[in-house]
């Protein structure tokens, strides 16, 4: 019998008030929804060869809980860290000891708004940062967590 090899696995986590979009600030948001971002993202995934796990909570707690249990489980992570960006030392100290890459992705670019939301502490835990696309920031996202999972190299 032929061993099958475990998949490949991308999780794409999310923090406080995204189960908004679509409905909140529209005009900074979008209306695209947070399911159908993850349906996006999954199609996408699944087409590089990879499976994801989507998830999404208003408390800090779950969202480190749900690092944690998946550790082991994937080969790299999508975070919008949405609430959380500003202040979570906690959040900052799990992705550290997350041992694959992590890329922060937020809709909007937030340099161009209030001026608090432009110092994010998660930044330094997160090998990349992609924001002011709208939710195509999430594939944008994709490709380079990809390429990182696969050390893709450019042909010189």
């Amino acid at each position: 019998m032929a061993e099958t090899s475990p998949p490949r696995r991308i999780l794409v986590v999310g923090g406080p008030n995204l189960n908004l979009f679509g409905r909140r600030q529209p005009e900074i948001y979008g209306t695209v929804t947070l399911r159908q971002i993850h349906e996006q993202v999954t199609k996408e995934a699944e087409r590089l060869g990879f499976d994801c796990i989507c998830f999404q909570s208003n408390h800090e707690g779950a969202v480190l809980d749900f690092l944690h249990e998946n550790i082991d489980n994937a080969q790299g992570a999508l975070l919008n860290p949405a609430g959380l960006t500003q202040y979570s030392p906690s959040l900052f100290d799990a992705l550290k000891a997350m041992p694959f890459p992590v890329i922060e992705v937020h809709l909007s670019n937030l340099y161009a708004r209030e001026a608090w939301r432009g110092h994010s502490i998660i930044s330094a835990a997160a090998r990349g940062v992609v924001q002011g696309f709208g939710w195509y920031g999430y594939i944008v996202a994709l490709y380079g967590l990809v390429g990182l999972i696969n050390e893709v190299q450019p042909e010189v």
